[in-house]
């Protein structure tokens, strides 16, 4: 394995034992409850311990549509210095499969701090050159952070007890909130200030001594701000900005304009909406995976 070698690799540090990530990471069961890449494992007879284990697998890609595919393990080893090896093939005759085949490893190495457990695994595709540029522009870059964000929501399970289950409903939850602040600083910054420069807008801006000029400044801050709540994804203080900067547009509304309070669709509503969004994001993206917390490169090492 040296620094340049091609295929995808992804590392990552986990505060567990070598036996419970092994268990983890090789009973069917368990595999598929962490790992985004598997819907079902399914592991098939073999007629003694000395053959090749032989599995099944299938992944749902949306629309009632399913990938399957099979594989084997070809082997596993342990070296002197405890670190554990399981090399597998995999294939795929399913039609509708961009991976022909390919193979890889897992590999597990015990550190004072725990285990450093890695993969490398690479494939062939099919459908000619017109694969080859789907898998190189838009496929790979997808499993690769798939297998990255499948490693954290493993760490998680094993080093802070969150079940796979629950970080991915809290990942949901992280991203409807993240989201819909997103769309709500989009369409208040596009729609009234910057499209249709809306006359409550209007009213509000010279009530608080500014000249009307400034509403399109406005809007385009409310623009980018819409794209740094998705651009900094992983950002949770965003959630608090937010949150504050509600308060503060509301005392401000209340105490320049306090009229529009007690109207229909009013400030109150829709910052109080924004502020709950804020604390539901914020209490939701506490512990969820990341693939950035995974180390994506081979690394040089002595």
């Amino acid at each position: 394995m040296v620094a340049d070698e091609p295929g995808i690799y992804v590392e990552i540090q986990i505060n567990g034992s070598v036996d419970e990530i092994w268990r983890r990471t090789q009973v069917p069961d368990l595999h598929e409850r962490w790992d985004l890449r598997f819907t079902t494992i399914r592991y098939l007879p073999r007629p003694s311990e000395a053959e090749p284990q032989k599995f099944l697998y299938s992944t749902r890609v949306g629309f009632g549509l399913r990938i399957e595919g099979q594989g084997e393990s070809t082997g596993t080893r342990e070296g002197a210095t405890g670190v554990r090896t399981s090399a597998l093939l995999f294939s795929s005759s399913d039609r509708k499969s961009l991976i022909d085949e390919g193979s890889g490893y897992w590999q597990y190495h015990p550190t004072d701090a725990g285990v450093r457990f890695l993969t490398w695994y690479d494939y062939r595709t099919r459908f000619g050159p017109i694969g080859r540029a789907v898998d190189r522009f838009l496929f790979r870059p997808l499993i690769g952070w798939a297998t990255a964000w499948s490693f954290d929501r493993l760490r998680l399970w094993i080093d802070h007890e969150i079940p796979p289950e629950i970080s991915m409903r809290m990942t949901v939850i992280h991203a409807i909130a993240r989201l819909g602040i997103a769309f709500t600083w989009m369409w208040q910054g596009l729609v009234p200030k910057l499209l249709f420069a809306s006359l409550d807008e209007k009213t509000m801006i010279a009530a608080a001594g500014l000249p009307l000029t400034v509403l399109p400044i406005i809007g385009t801050l409310e623009m980018v701000f819409a794209a740094a709540t998705l651009v900094l994804w992983r950002w949770r203080a965003l959630f608090i900005v937010n949150a504050f900067l509600m308060v503060g547009a509301l005392v401000g509304v209340g105490l320049r304009s306090s009229a529009y309070l007690v109207s229909a669709f009013n400030p109150v509503t829709l910052n109080a909406g924004m502020i709950l969004l804020s604390i539901v994001g914020y209490l939701a993206g506490a512990e969820i995976p990341s693939a950035s917390r995974c180390l994506r490169h081979t690394p040089k090492r002595n």
